[in-house]
């Protein structure tokens, strides 16, 4: 099969783990892993849905899930990295900013990815060398710059406090853009750049569930990501810079590795 028809399955179960998102939406119970870090019931069964589709269509692949699911790769050394639900504090509180992320890793490469909001119904997809797409229809990175010109992005560890680094850096940035969020969801973070939507995204506390598919996304929609000291990504490090692939991208790398 072409890395095209694993996204498209992988479209399938996104889809299917959504629908189940918005069925526990308002009737899940609740248990805390940090203060802002919650689990629910429905993380679990989301996750449950994408494995048994994905492993029933492919069942050489291998699997790593943020609610503890691991399975090493078969001999076509494919793996699918999965967050059920990004954005779990959001889904709590009913603030609709969240989705579901599948990337799918061959031989340690990203070669695909979907981010499925349900409460928007949209699908970003992307499979390499294919382009990327919102719902079936192409998408692109924004071309704004230089940084003042730029909607920004960021992301803060549970419990952050006011002096620790990830504050200092978005102190850092702040007079330099012209607007920035901070919205609680990595996945839908890339997912708006790569349509166009924000312009820029980092963090410093991102696991690969978070980051797989998205970055999948982002590059096959022209954008450009490494670590916020401009080196090359590595999806195994809690390091991110994403951007629309300007200028603002080194703009950032100046202002965030100082």
């Amino acid at each position: 099969m072409s890395f095209v028809e694993f996204v498209a399955v992988a479209q399938e179960a996104a889809r299917a783990a959504g629908r189940i998102l918005q069925d526990w939406a308002g009737r899940f119970t609740v248990s805390e892993k940090g203060p802002a870090d919650l689990v629910t019931e429905a993380d679990v069964a989301s996750q449950t849905a994408i494995f048994e589709l994905l492993h029933a269509k492919f069942p050489e692949h291998g699997f790593l899930g943020e609610e503890g699911l691991s399975q090493p790769a078969g001999a076509g050394e494919f793996r699918w990295i999965v967050d059920p639900l990004d954005g779990t504090s959001n889904y709590v509180h009913r603030f609709p900013y969240y989705a579901v992320s599948i990337g799918l890793e061959h031989r340690r490469e990203l070669v695909g990815g979907v981010i499925y909001d349900p409460t928007r119904d949209e699908m970003f997809a992307a499979a390499r060398g294919a382009g990327a797409t919102l719902n079936g229809q192409p998408i692109q990175c924004s071309c704004f710059a230089p940084l003042n010109k730029a909607m920004v992005i960021a992301s803060f560890p549970p419990g952050v406090s006011p002096n620790s680094e990830p504050i200092q850096r978005f102190l850092k940035v702040l007079p330099h853009a012209q607007t920035i969020h901070r919205s609680g969801s990595a996945a839908l973070n890339l997912a708006y750049i790569a349509s166009g939507r924000l312009d820029g995204f980092w963090s410093s506390s991102l696991k690969p569930w978070d980051v797989a598919a998205g970055a999948a996304i982002v590059m096959e929609a022209g954008g450009r990501i490494s670590r916020m000291d401009g080196e090359p990504l590595d999806l195994y490090l809690p390091d991110l810079l994403c951007t629309n692939g300007t200028g603002i991208h080194d703009e950032l790398v100046g202002l965030l590795s100082q």
